[in-house]
C-alpha cells in the first residue's frame, strides 16, 4: 500500500486514497513469509544487527527470519500457547526481538513488547493485567522475572535467548523443532499486538491492535520519510521496538517493504555513536524522537558531516525553528514531524517532499485519515479544541485491553 508516486501533489494523494484491507490479513506473512518464499527476496537483508565490542554485525536474511519463526511457532504449539494467548516479548532491539513478533503474529497470538528498562511494578501491571501465557526475553529479563512467577499464574513459558541450553533455552528450542508450520489463518481484524500506553493519564492501558494495524501504519511512514521506500534505503531508531514508534513506525514497515532494518539500541545514546553508526552502516531513513534529536544538535556540526541521510521522521512532542534549521543545515535534510497516539498513530505527517515542515507545523492529515478538531460535543469546531480521528482508520486499536467503560469514553460519537 503506496501513498502516492512522488510526483502527485498533496491534494491529489488525500482526495484519491482510499484504503484496501483484505479479509485475510497476517503481518507476519506480508512482513517476512512472502519474501522468505520468494527465491529473489529470500536471501535478501532483513535485519542488520549491530554488536558491541567492535564485532562485525550480524546478517540476517528473510529466509533466516522465517526459518526461526516457524521453528519457535512449533515449540510454543507444543507448550500449549494457543490462538489469542499473549506473548510477552522483554528485550532489546535484536534478531530474536523480531522472531519473536513475527512467530507471535503467525500462531495468531498476541503479541505484549515491553520496554527492557521496566522495573518489577511495571512488568507485573502489565504482565498480570494481560494474562500472558509465555515471555520471551533475555538474561536481564529472566532476572527481573524470576521473583514476580509465582504471582503469575497464567505465567506458564520463559524462554532466554541466553541461555545455551536446558528448558528454558530460546536457542535449543528452535534448534530441536520442526521448520515447516502452517500460519493460523487470520483475518484483518484478528488482535494481533497489545501495547500498553505509558500511563500519563491514570495507570497504563492496553490498546489492543489488529493485524490491520500495520496498514493503517504504511501511509505515514512512507509520507514521513518522502516516499518510502526509495533505492538503497536502510532503516534505523534509536527508540525501543517496545514502544509503538519503534515497531510500527520502523521494524514491520521497513520487513513489509523489504528495506533492511538495523537492530542497534544504545545502552546510553549518544551523538557521537549514533552518527557512527548512520555512517558505518550507510544508514539513509531515521526515525529520531526529539530527545535524541535535541542531543545531536549540541554535538559539534563536524560530526555530522557528509552522513548521507535521505530522510528524518520524529514525532512526541514540536520540535521547534532552532531543529528544524538544524536538520536543513547539518543533517542536509528536511525533518519530518509526525503525530499519533499509541491507540492510533500515524494520522498527522510532514512531508517535505511534497510541502515545507514549517515550526508549530506538525503537518497534515495522512491520507486515509480524518482528523479534525472537536468540541466537548464531538463536534468539529473552528477554534481551539481536541484533535480527533474519524472511527474506521486501520491503526485505529480494537479497544483498551478488558477496559470496556475506558473504551467508551476514549470515543465522542465517530471521534476518537
Amino acid at each position: 500500500m503506496r501513498v502516492s508516486h512522488p510526483n502527485d501533489a498533496y491534494e491529489t494523494v488525500h482526495q484519491q486514497f482510499a484504503w484496501h484491507v483484505p479479509a485475510k490479513f497476517n503481518m507476519a506473512e506480508v512482513c517476512c513469509g512472502r519474501w522468505a518464499r520468494s527465491p529473489q527476496h529470500q536471501h535478501e537483508l532483513a535485519i542488520l544487527e549491530h554488536q558491541t565490542g567492535g564485532q562485525a554485525p550480524l546478517a540476517w536474511t528473510f529466509a533466516q527470519l522465517q526459518t526461526a519463526a516457524n521453528q519457535l511457532s512449533t515449540h510454543l504449539v507444543a507448550l500449549g500457547v494457543q490462538k489469542g494467548d499473549r506473548v510477552a516479548i522483554v528485550m532489546p532491539q535484536r534478531f530474536e526481538t523480531a522472531v519473536a513478533h513475527l512467530t507471535a503474529y503467525r500462531m495468531g497470538a498476541i503479541a505484549l513488547p515491553l520496554f527492557v528498562l521496566f522495573g518489577a511494578d511495571a512488568l507485573m501491571h502489565r504482565l498480570a493485567d494481560s494474562g500472558a501465557k509465555a515471555v520471551i526475553t533475555d538474561r536481564s529479563g529472566m532476572a527481573k522475572l524470576a521473583p514476580l512467577r509465582a504471582a503469575l499464574p497464567d505465567l506458564r513459558i520463559l524462554l532466554c535467548v541466553d541461555e545455551p541450553d536446558g528448558p528454558e533455552s530460546f536457542r535449543a528450542a528452535i534448534e530441536r523443532s520442526d521448520a515447516e508450520f502452517t500460519p493460523v489463518d487470520t483475518t484483518a481484524d484478528d488482535p494481533a499486538l497489545l501495547i500498553y500506553t505509558s500511563g500519563t493519564t491514570g495507570n497504563p492501558k492496553g490498546a489492543l491492535h489488529a493485524h490491520r494495524v500495520l496498514l493503517g501504519h504504511l501511509p505515514g511512514v512512507e509520507m514521513s520519510h518522502d516516499f518510502l521506500p526509495q533505492p538503497d534505503d536502510i532503516l534505523w531508531t534509536p527508540a525501543d521496538w517496545a514502544w509503538i514508534g519503534g515497531l510500527l513506525d520502523v521494524l514491520m514497515p521497513g520487513l513489509h517493504h523489504g528495506v533492511p532494518v538495523v537492530a542497534r539500541r544504545f545502552e546510553k545514546f549518544t551523538a557521537h555513536a549514533a552518527f557512527d553508526l548512520i555512517r558505518q552502516q550507510n544508514i539513509r531513513n531515521v526515525f529520531l524522537p526529539p530527545t535524541a534529536l535535541k542531543l545531536m544538535r549540541l554535538a559539534p556540526a563536524e560530526q555530522a558531516r557528509d552522513l548521507g541521510l535521505r530522510s528524518v521522521a520524529s514525532g512526541g512532542e514540536p520540535l521547534g525553528a532552532e531543529l528544524l534549521d538544524w536538520g536543513r543545515t547539518v543533517l542536509g535534510v528536511e525533518i519530518n514531524e509526525f503525530y499519533g497516539q499509541t491507540e492510533c498513530n500515524m494520522v498527522v505527517s510532514s512531508c517535505a517532499a511534497r510541502f515545507a515542515p514549517r515550526p508549530g507545523f506538525m503537518g497534515r492529515p495522512v491520507p486515509g485519515f480524518d482528523v479534525d478538531v472537536i468540541d466537548a460535543h464531538g463536534r468539529p469546531t473552528g477554534q481551539e479544541g481536541d484533535i480527533a480521528v474519524r472511527r474506521g482508520a486501520p491503526s485505529m486499536m480494537l479497544e483498551y485491553w478488558n477496559r470496556p467503560r475506558e473504551t467508551t469514553a476514549k470515543f465522542r460519537g465517530d471521534w476518537m
